[in-house]
């Protein structure tokens, strides 16, 4: 029990589990072993470590947890990492070298009274900082090497009996370090990205190949140094969101931490350590009785990456079989009857695989793929020509000797030689549309180039970056998105740029290439590419998150052909777009024996080399020669691709026109919306089987009355205004957390679905005005102070309704407020304040906790309200009530001092409602609880244009919102609140579907609450106390929850009675054991020789 107990301790999970027993076979050693390949845990008497800085926080504390995992297996373990020594001199530590501490950690080993420096066994951890580099300095990474080398053959040269661990840690990540590299600021963020992990890879080689140099340091039986397999890095989707993590999420992200630490200090086992689908579990490793000893390399042999199977050097050029090379006998006027000899100028935009990062890099040489080979790019390099390079270029000189455009050499997007290769490494599609303009640019500024007259080739090849990281925001990385930007770009071009086809490269099939990193003997660096590419290959086979990637996939290459086949861009005879198809399928290529052949791919698994670059050219010149409807679909890696030849009866580059095809035309036009209702499709709509007593198993037809409190977006003012005599008309049938208004199929509302559950709900209202409002307290223009008024009034009604039965009926309440406050905050700022806004939400949520029984409440998170300025409407309604309704956010200039101000104020807003309700005020009542719903946190306004917000969304003062808004924020509050809490979607997608709706699932029928989010919580038994609420003379009741065993019902009654006994006597006398081994180690520190602080 003692052991569970600590282990618990150490770990502080507070939201994750450890799954089966804690390491309750320890396998000491019969007497201290003499070989450094013949270490225990429980032989280690000394841990320490070097290389910690003191902005290193998340790294001390997984270091600490694994200090006190370790006195499970010697609890007299000696460690300077502890709080009681606490050696640490931060100062110190952040301006020394490693060999400046390891000489401060070898004087203190040698002067300390209580270590035995020449018997007592040390680890020694050795931690590499990747966070004080500069990722764009990639010179550093030899830099760095030589200097763990001295320090580890000082540690050598002092030490006996020594483990040394070395660490790569790549934690910190942040703008201010990022601000402190000059070179840093001219990189976008998918660049930034890439060069990181590419610094990380490139140390952890050299740290590999120095360990293989040096024999690992072990010409000595008791000395030896072990790298661990891959770096300490931290969970990245909190850069990606651009939000910190919670406190539960560090701690499983430290308890990650700390396990992998764990994992590589043992010798491998062969057994695999599962993880749930969440993480939320965590598997333990401990050592084994066939393999109980620390890692070394004597004792374990690993993996070395200068090793690693050199990739073949493949011809890579072609043999050109055409024979009528000839242009057209005059320039064509139409792009339908355009030659391969016609086309004078080629131009490319897209990610890094059109950038050409890492083409021609060595298998050994990791840093290398940051380097940018750009003349060789499959569709746009230049380098040589077609018998040594095969580029789109270099066929197309073979037919126009003056062709020009295309790249050369290496260099970034910006460089003369880049020329119109504007791909940029990381891009994304939201990147494409600034490419296009930059191309642009330099088209009609080169003065090789007659912009009206030459034809140009222009080849567009975007979407495999948001596809590796869609699953950070599924609404950023949307199939909607993604085909607005890209129709952007191509509307762009379609505008500006005469005489041009444009290829539309379909995104690439990119779920095959997870290939590469299922077979550990291909020997890619997986690690890396979880970096790069995350949501792409972490996802488990099978799994839902993997079936996500794929519908966004299809998706992306589904709306392309969508796109072009609208028409939009054949609107006159000089321009065309044709999507090339061949990446629609990927075939890996396979080695004779079976496994991924790497040789395809640069030395990071990722980028692909210059023999997957020269397939790809082939198969986009073959696709340009195919006739619609008939172009080859699937990238065939290992077959002998032959470059195809235009023919005399089709000497053409094929478009819809010259092929024959049909554009099966834009998708029928809907017809127009008649209402803003929602389809619905939930199956079980049925209530527990039992009145529930527990908030936390309330199901959503166990729901019987409805309320709401607010201000007039609860009121609905001008919902259906059509006219400013409208504006002031309350329609509060309509209203989105409490209108019930004909039925869900015509009026989308939180009440009408779940009437779907419980007909006979109570409490919506009807109408226009006050007369049937139901439950619906919200006042127009309130403001927080007078909720705790509206409060009253709703416990008055319930109360004195007799449909109500106000003790056994389960009530849902819910309350959104604050806008009115943000609004005229530059007015009123001491009585609007945050800590005001929080403290009234307190008085009425206190309110409801004492009076009313079996209630939810739904606390809607404010909006991000400053994007309402860009709402605006050539109207008197817009430009005048806009102004009066909300001067404070409307009134100031953009980026002025007070409009800054204001968008910190509302921040502080949402921050102060997310500590009151994270809190545990309110979880003393097993039939009370408060939810946060957060789905306005990061809210937008929806554009129908670039930079032109819908106004659809709001009424005629382009203030208050429209009822197809209303019904978008009840769907969103009803998906939130089936979405667990911390999991919760914190941003609402405005796409019109009248299919968004979600359904309990059987696996969870509940509305979740902060309980019942909890991966399975223990049964529980409360116990009630009185504690004195900060409301006047009012007080309420708090629930001690313990956790109750589960026993078998075949256990006798006097066998716990036993243990329990027994473990308290154990407990006692190691308790005993341990106090006495500290009186005994304080005295003889007592004695010991006062020591300045060290540095580790």
């Amino acid at each position: 029990m003692l052991p569970q107990l600590v282990l618990i301790t150490v770990l502080g999970l507070t939201w994750t589990t450890v799954t089966g027993q804690p390491c309750t076979q320890m396998f000491p050693s019969q007497s201290p072993p003499s070989n450094v390949n013949s270490v225990r845990p429980s032989d280690v008497a000394v841990l320490s470590s070097i290389g910690l800085h003191m902005h290193s926080t998340e790294l001390s504390t997984a270091v600490s947890r694994l200090r006190e995992l370790m006195t499970l297996f010697n609890p007299a373990l000696i460690s300077p990492l502890s709080d009681e020594t606490n050696l640490f001199t931060s100062q110190f530590v952040q301006h020394s070298s490693l060999v400046e501490q390891a000489k401060e950690v070898s004087l203190y080993l040698h002067n300390s009274q209580v270590i035995d420096v020449d018997r007592d066994w040390k680890l020694l951890l050795l931690f590499v900082q990747v966070d004080q580099l500069c990722a764009c300095e990639q010179q550093q990474v030899q830099s760095v090497i030589r200097e763990v080398d001295d320090a580890l053959q000082l540690l050598h040269s002092q030490l006996k009996r020594t483990i040394v661990s070395v660490a790569l840690w790549d934690g910190e990540h942040d703008s201010l370090h990022n601000k402190m590299c000059p070179c840093m600021e001219a990189h976008s963020e998918g660049e930034v990205r890439l060069q990181r992990a590419m610094l990380s890879h490139a140390l952890q080689e050299s740290l590999d190949e120095l360990m293989v140099k040096k024999s690992w340091y072990g010409d000595r039986d008791d000395f030896t140094v072990i790298v661990q397999d891959s770096p300490l890095i931290t969970d990245l989707s909190s850069v990606s969101r651009g939000k910190p993590l919670s406190e539960s999420q560090e701690s499983q992200q430290t308890d990650n931490l700390m396990v992998q630490m764990w994992t590589n200090l043992l010798q491998p086992t062969s057994d695999p350590r599962n993880t749930d689908d969440n993480g939320k579990i965590i598997s333990l490793p401990c050592p084994t009785e066939n393999r109980p000893f620390l890692r070394t390399e004597g004792n374990s042999p690993s993996y070395h990456h200068s090793g690693a199977s050199p990739l073949l050097h493949p011809l890579t050029g072609t043999e050109m079989p055409c024979e009528d090379l000839n242009p057209s006998p005059s320039t064509p006027t139409s792009v339908h009857e355009l030659r391969p000899g016609d086309i004078r100028v080629v131009a490319a935009v897209g990610d890094s695989l059109t950038a050409g990062n890492g083409i021609a890099s060595s298998p050994s040489n990791i840093l290398d793929v940051l380097r940018q080979y750009r003349g060789l790019s499959w569709s746009i390099g230049g380098d040589e020509n077609l018998t040594t390079v095969t580029t789109l270029p270099n066929i197309l000189k073979h037919f126009n000797h003056n062709l020009t455009g295309f790249s050369v050499g290496m260099g970034k997007q910006n460089t003369p030689q880049a020329f119109l290769n504007q791909a940029v490494a990381g891009a994304k599609s939201k990147d494409v549309p600034s490419q296009v303009r930059a191309l642009v640019a330099r088209m009609k500024s080169d003065s090789k180039i007659n912009f009206e007259s030459d034809w140009k080739v222009i080849t567009l090849f975007i979407g495999g970056n948001d596809v590796c990281d869609h699953c950070y925001n599924s609404l950023l990385y949307s199939v909607e998105n993604y085909v607005r930007h890209v129709r952007d770009s191509l509307d762009y071009l379609h505008k500006e740029v005469p005489r041009a086809l444009v290829n539309l490269i379909e995104p690439l099939h990119i779920t095959p290439l997870r290939e590469m990193h299922m077979d550990a003997s291909v020997k890619c660096p997986t690690w890396l590419v979880n970096i790069l590419c995350p949501c792409v290959i972490l996802p488990k086979a099978n799994s839902k998150a993997l079936q996500m990637v794929e519908d966004l996939n299809r998706g992306y290459q589904r709306k392309l052909h969508e796109l072009v086949e609208s028409g939009r861009y054949d609107t006159r005879s000089d321009f065309t777009v044709v999507i090339q198809p061949f990446f629609r399928e990927i075939v890996v290529p396979k080695l004779p024996d079976g496994r991924p052949d790497r040789s395809f791919f640069s030395a990071d698994c990722f980028h692909l080399s210059q023999k997957a670059q020269t397939l790809m050219a082939r198969s986009l010149w073959n696709n340009m020669l195919e006739p619609l409807g008939s172009k080859t679909s699937t990238q065939d890696f290992t077959a002998n691709i032959s470059l195809k030849c235009p023919t005399k009866t089709s000497p053409y580059i094929r478009t819809y026109n010259n092929s024959d095809y049909i554009y099966t035309g834009p998708p029928p036009t809907p017809g127009p919306i008649t209402n803003w209702g929602s389809d619905f499709s939930c199956v079980d709509l049925t209530p527990s089987d039992t009145v529930p007593t527990s908030v936390h198993k309330l199901r959503p037809a166990d729901i019987k009355v409805v309320a709401a409190l607010g201000d007039s977006l609860t009121v609905s003012t001008g919902a259906r205004a059509k006219n400013l005599f409208d504006l002031n008309k309350e329609y509060k049938g309509v209203s989105w957390s409490i209108g019930g208004d004909k039925n869900l199929e015509n009026v989308t509302t939180l009440p009408n679905i779940l009437r779907k559950f419980n007909p006979s709900l109570k409490g919506f209202s009807r109408g226009v005005g006050s007369l049937l409002k139901g439950f619906n307290m919200a006042v127009a223009k309130a403001k927080t102070s007078e909720i705790p008024a509206q409060v009253r009034a709703l416990i008055k009604a319930m109360r004195a309704n007799k449909e109500v039965n106000f003790d056994k009926d389960w009530k849902l309440v819910t309350i959104f407020v604050g806008g009115n406050d943000l609004c005229h905050y530059c007015i009123d700022q001491n009585n609007l304040s945050p800590k005001n806004y929080s403290h009234n939400l307190m008085l009425s949520l206190d309110m409801l906790y004492k009076e009313v029984p079996r209630l939810l409440v739904n606390v809607v998170e404010l909006m991000q309200i400053d994007p309402l300025k860009t709402v605006k409407r050539n109207t008197l309604g817009c430009s005048l009530l806009q102004r009066t309704s909300c001067p404070c956010v409307i009134n100031p200039v953009e980026n002025s001092p007070e409009f800054e101000e204001i968008k910190r104020i509302n921040h502080e807003y949402q921050v102060e409602i997310q500590q009151l309700i994270s809190g545990d005020r309110y979880d003393g009542k097993e039939d009370f609880a408060v939810v946060l719903q957060p789905f306005l946190q990061n809210s937008f306004i929806p554009h129908i244009g670039v930079g032109e917000p819908d106004t659809s969304f709001f009424s005629v003062d382009c203030f208050h919102i429209s009822e197809r808004a209303h019904a978008e924020m009840a769907i969103a509050l009803w998906n939130n609140m089936l979405e667990p809490v911390g999991r919760k979607q914190a941003y609402n997608n405005f796409t019109y579907d009248r299919s968004k709706i979600h359904c309990p699932s059987e696996l969870n029928p509940f509305i979740f609450t902060k309980m019942n989010s909890l991966p399975s919580p223990p049964p529980v038994i409360n116990t009630t106390t009185t504690t004195v609420a900060p409301t006047s003379g009012s007080t309420i009741n708090t629930a001690s929850t313990v956790p109750v065993p589960k026993c078998p019902s075949s256990l006798p009654v006097w066998v716990p009675v036993i243990v329990g006994i027994i473990s308290l006597l154990a407990g006692n006398i190691v308790a005993w054991l341990i106090l006495s081994c500290c009186q005994r180690r304080k005295y003889k520190e007592e004695r010991a020789v006062e020591m300045n602080g060290t540095g580790f």
